[in-house]
């Protein structure tokens, strides 16, 4: 059987109780936006250029969070067409690959309403925050819906799920490390992280108040 690591992560989808992830509630604000310092790590010394479509998508994607638009693909290609600077980026035709070759996502013709499903399941409160941002992050990674941008895309689709509850992370940098669709421990870890990086910042903005 050809190997089909979006079957996996569909498997592992299922079998993680999202309901160990800690919950965390709004308004928390970081002393910077954590995906904006994300896009600036992408300039080059002296021009801008490569992170401008990441911060032209966020800006974006703060505003559909605002409006309280739900979360479809539509919605996330309409980011990723600011991120890639291109008119058109249809959900990818082929099988694709990551991680070097090693994982490889199949493609059937109900993985896009599939992948349409899980977004959806994005915005049902039966869960923590924390864990529906997490396994969103991953379902946009291991469903690598586009040809390209597909991390940027799924840290826009994260950050837009908290900051439809009001939560602005500074830092976001241990979310992107490197994610695999056969490891439940490290998708619920996930939502840890994205717990202990809400509170940290809530924590940094009090301390930057109170002195």
């Amino acid at each position: 059987m050809v190997r089909d690591d979006l079957r996996t992560w569909l498997y592992v989808r299922q079998e993680v109780d999202w309901r160990d992830a800690r919950e965390v509630t709004g308004p928390i604000r970081g002393r910077r936006d954590g995906i904006l310092a994300a896009a600036a790590s992408r300039d080059k010394p002296g021009e801008t250029t490569r992170g401008d479509g990441l911060r032209a998508a966020w800006q974006q994607a703060r505003t559909d969070a605002t409006a309280g638009e739900p979360l479809g693909f539509r919605l996330l290609q309409e980011w990723q067409k600011l991120v890639l600077g291109l008119p058109e980026v249809p959900f990818r035709t082929l099988p694709a690959f990551a991680k070097e070759g090693r994982e490889r996502y199949g493609l059937s013709a109900e993985t896009p309403l599939l992948f349409d499903a899980c977004l959806a399941e994005s915005g049902t409160p039966h869960l923590p925050l924390t864990a529906r941002a997490a396994r969103l992050y991953l379902d946009v990674c291991f469903f690598h819906p586009f040809d390209d941008g597909n991390g940027r895309a799924a840290l826009l689709a994260l950050g837009f799920v908290l900051a439809q509850e009001d939560i602005l992370l500074d830092e976001v940098g241990p979310i992107q490390i490197r994610r695999y669709a056969d490891d439940p421990v490290g998708a619920l870890s996930l939502a840890r992280i994205v717990h202990t990086l809400a509170v940290a910042a809530e924590r940094r903005n009090r301390r930057f108040e109170g002195g």
